[in-house]
């Protein structure tokens, strides 16, 4: 690999500033995509062009690549299904009535209930970020609507509890993905390890917290103070030149006339799409499993081994299936329709497709220009002991948030981090916490991450708009991490 050294970490940050500045996501991205491709062409513009369009093309060599962006677009279909079915119009006459109840006791408190409810769902659904998100979204989008809460709001629940309740709870994709990279760095223990980790990896926790006391406490700032200012004086659940990341036509799509609204035509696609998920995980992990002692220690392991992005894309699947079904024998629709739903459902989907790869190229030209590396092999010579908490945190943050993932944080991060603390004699769990916490809260800031996309298309809120609104609040729970583990450091050392 070529040695690009500070020009690596320029293609990220620019189409990080232009998302910023412009609102034109999939330009800046495109934009930072072909800049890394000329830096490494050796600044010839048509073999950097030509290596830009195939860069694009590389996306689909990545089989989680194409399965994550063929569930996104099957997502589409998903909506429009539950829409047309007048399922998700059901699940909000259920909740009107918690709603009312809630209006009856204290005046205005259901704002507060219906906030804490979409909290409390991400979180349960820990097992994987994208159904977390998707559902939380999904859910209750219709209900935040009309309580006249910014869509924003809904976007920053959605992120801020999926992520963290993946990383604290391991019982998952992520869990799995983390003990493999930490038994490549020799750890006999993995499991153990992970789990002692979690009481220091503070930032997801501070998280959870911030989102809960700005839920009870009715106070904002920044940029989402204005969200709620407008949309109470307005009633404009989104800015005027917002270009929300799901359509009009995938949102106030016309349900069919003359059935009845059965909040259960929404709930069970969905609940089959969340339960289908640790199943798959266990069919595509099983084989992986070479020693057990039980059969549920081959279970467990077997979820643990599996596939994040089959599981979440056969999960749709299976969801659209049982949807399909549950709408044929109550006679809501027929083959015809439902075949014209999936289709007209994709191609409404089909920005948020383009987006994702998008992400995805850009971060693949990141790691051929090695951005991460040079930031980790950069600090090497100048950390100590007292500090190496802190600043494998901010790291991890500043590799995630230029290229939007935190997996890709984690498995650059971790191969570093982990040798570093044999080194100086540092905690070991410390520090491993310190560089998922820092992978969780770059991801968390960065507009090309997977999950903040997801998080605002299940919300219909503009991308650009979601990342402005929860950027203060990351901030936050990023300052006061940071100033805990130099706390930390400067104790136990």
């Amino acid at each position: 690999m070529n040695d690009y050294g500070f020009l690596s970490i320029l293609p990220p940050v620019i189409a990080i500033i232009l998302a910023l500045k412009t609102k034109q996501v999939y330009v800046a991205l495109l934009f930072g995509i072909w800049f890394a491709w000329i830096i490494m062409s050796g600044w010839n513009l048509l073999d950097g062009t030509l290596a830009t369009i195939e860069g694009l093309v590389d996306v689909f060599k990545s089989p989680g690549n194409t399965r994550t962006i063929m569930f996104s677009a099957l997502v589409g279909a998903l909506l429009l299904f539950i829409q047309y079915s007048k399922g998700v119009e059901g699940f909000v006459n259920k909740l009107n009535k918690l709603i009312n109840y809630f209006d009856k006791k204290q005046s205005g408190y259901s704002r507060v209930v219906v906030q804490l409810l979409a909290l409390v769902t991400g979180l349960i659904l820990f097992v994987e970020t994208s159904i977390s998100s998707l559902t939380v979204g999904t859910l209750y989008r219709p209900v935040f609507d009309k309580l006249k809460i910014p869509r924003e709001k809904l976007a920053y629940i959605a992120d801020s509890s999926s992520a963290p309740s993946s990383i604290l709870i391991p019982f998952n994709a992520w869990g799995a993905f983390i003990m493999g990279l930490l038994l490549t760095q020799g750890i006999e223990k993995p499991f153990s390890t992970l789990i002692s980790s979690i009481v220091y990896n503070f930032y997801p926790l501070i998280t959870i917290l911030i989102v809960f006391l700005v839920i009870v406490s009715k106070k904002d700032f920044g940029p989402m103070a204005k969200a709620e200012k407008r949309t109470k004086e307005t009633g404009k659940v989104l800015s005027d030149d917002a270009k929300p990341m799901i359509s009009e036509t995938i949102t106030s799509y016309e349900p069919k006339k003359g059935i009845e609204a059965k909040a259960y035509n929404m709930v069970i696609p969905l609940a089959t799409m969340v339960l289908m998920m640790p199943i798959n995980l266990a069919y595509t992990g099983w084989d992986k499993v070479e020693s057990y002692t039980s059969f549920s220690d081959h279970l467990s392991q077997a979820i643990g081994n599996g596939s994040g992005s089959s599981a979440v894309l056969y999960s749709v699947i299976a969801s659209l299936f049982v949807a399909m079904i549950l709408y044929r024998s109550q006679g809501i629709m027929r083959t015809k329709e439902m075949v014209d739903l999936v289709l007209k459902g994709i191609s409404e989907l089909m920005p948020l497709a383009l987006l994702m790869m998008l992400a995805f190229a850009i971060s693949d030209a990141c790691n051929l220009l090695g951005t991460g590396q040079f930031v980790a092999d950069w600090s090497k010579s100048w950390l100590s002991p007292e500090f190496l908490p802190a600043i494998v945190f901010l790291i991890s943050s500043f590799i995630a948030f230029s290229t939007g993932t935190s997996w890709g944080t984690f498995a650059i991060m971790l191969a570093i981090s982990i040798p570093m603390a044999n080194t100086h004699g540092s905690e070991l769990t410390l520090v491993i916490a310190a560089t998922l916490g820092g992978g969780i809260f770059g991801d968390h800031c960065s507009p090309i991450s997977d999950t903040s996309i997801i998080s605002s298309m299940a919300s219909a809120s503009d991308h650009i708009d979601h990342v402005r609104t929860q950027l203060p609040y990351a901030l936050i729970g990023g300052v006061i991490t940071t100033i805990i583990y130099l706390i930390l450091g400067f104790t136990m050392y």
